[in-house]
């Protein structure tokens, strides 16, 4: 089934110069790119879009760090997006991610480890219109 997903190249990942990189491994696993944005979070943004973790201890460091510098946004589309994607990413900590993965390969930390992935279809028909419009999207099924 196709569906849709959003990912995030978080500030440490642009600050690291792997946009390309991620972007082209999304591609290899037939996840594509069909909106992308460089954009920068400020912190009311960054609270709103993680309101979901607003309790957790950790909601002022992601959010701060998430407004901290460029982000790139990226709507992906492709056969089971959303489980791809995931699979693509790894685990949140990279210490425990597997090879081959985007945050063992470039993640330093379970608080830098930078990509942001949907976790379900409701979560990613959210996320994705937090950054962008319907006219935003390019779709290769249309």
């Amino acid at each position: 089934m196709f569906e849709r997903t959003l990912a995030i190249i978080k500030p440490d990942g642009v600050r690291s110069l792997v946009i390309g990189e991620i972007i082209r491994r999304y591609e290899q696993s037939g996840l594509i790119p069909i909106a992308i944005r460089l954009t920068q979070l400020t912190k009311e943004q960054a609270k709103a879009f993680y309101q979901v973790h607003c309790n957790q201890p950790f909601f002022n460091d992601l959010t701060s760090f998430m407004s901290s510098g460029p982000i790139v946004v990226l709507a992906l589309e492709g056969e089971g997006a959303i489980l791809r994607h995931r699979d693509l990413m790894g685990a949140t900590d990279p210490s425990k991610a597997a090879e081959g993965t985007i945050r063992k390969a470039f993640g330093a930390s379970i608080d830098f480890n930078v990509v942001h992935g949907s976790d379900a279809p409701e979560t990613a028909g959210k996320e994705i219109e937090f950054f962008f419009t319907d006219s935003d999207l390019y779709s290769r099924t249309e």
